[in-house]
């Protein structure tokens, strides 16, 4: 009789792993994986708390120097430079945002005034980070007869120094601080406000070019 042939397991070749090893290989490449990711995110979050607490600041053009070089589009249609400042007195007022209610208040505050600026010899000019698409539709809406510049890259922000941190509902947040500024018609920084409260603030800042600059 045939014997029957006994089934052999086959031999593990050296330098095979088994089931078992490659299992537990899996596993800690799994928790090391894990880990290296954890750790990546937590120095992301660490990062982005430095960049939230940093203190952010942003060199100003000092009382009395010229307005330095620059270059902002206008809803006039072309490009406003330190050339636009010359030959007559500027009122640049900065706010924070087109069609928000303290802005249009201001706005019309210097719309009502524009007859009595331009006999001074001045103009008016608003700056926001609005687009000028924005910018062309609140000034249509609201009648302005002034330009308003879009410093989406707050080119002149940094310049007059008006990019600050602020908080609203619990979030903190770069944005403008409302200010105004005059300027001479030699193009030099004549007068600041910071700030600013916009109730009688239009018709301060006109007292100033009508009576201040005369007696400085």
């Amino acid at each position: 009789m045939l014997k029957k042939q006994e089934k052999t397991k086959p031999k593990k070749t050296a330098g095979t792993p088994d089931k078992t090893t490659t299992r537990k290989t899996a596993s800690t490449q799994k928790t090391t994986t894990k880990k290296t990711t954890a750790g990546k995110a937590s120095t992301r979050k660490t990062a982005a708390a430095k960049a939230a607490t940093k203190t952010i600041v942003y060199r100003g053009v000092s009382l009395g120097a010229a307005v330095p070089p620059f270059s902002v589009p206008s809803t006039g249609g072309r490009e406003f430079t330190p050339r636009d400042l010359k030959n007559r007195i500027t009122i640049l007022y900065f706010y924070p945002k087109d069609n928000t209610p303290g802005c249009t208040l201001e706005g019309h505050d210097f719309k009502a005034r524009h007859g009595e600026i331009q006999k001074l010899g001045a103009q008016v000019v608003g700056v926001s980070r609005d687009s000028l698409k924005s910018h062309g539709n609140f000034k249509a809406k609201c009648g302005f007869p002034f330009e308003l510049l879009s410093d989406a890259e707050d080119a002149l922000g940094k310049i007059f120094d008006v990019i600050q941190m602020k908080k609203l509902y619990g979030r903190t947040f770069e944005g403008i601080e409302r200010s105004t500024f005059v300027i001479d018609a030699d193009g030099k920084l004549r007068k600041e406000w910071r700030r600013v409260r916009v109730d009688g603030h239009a018709a301060e800042v006109v007292a100033y070019i009508r009576d201040g600059m005369k007696e400085e």
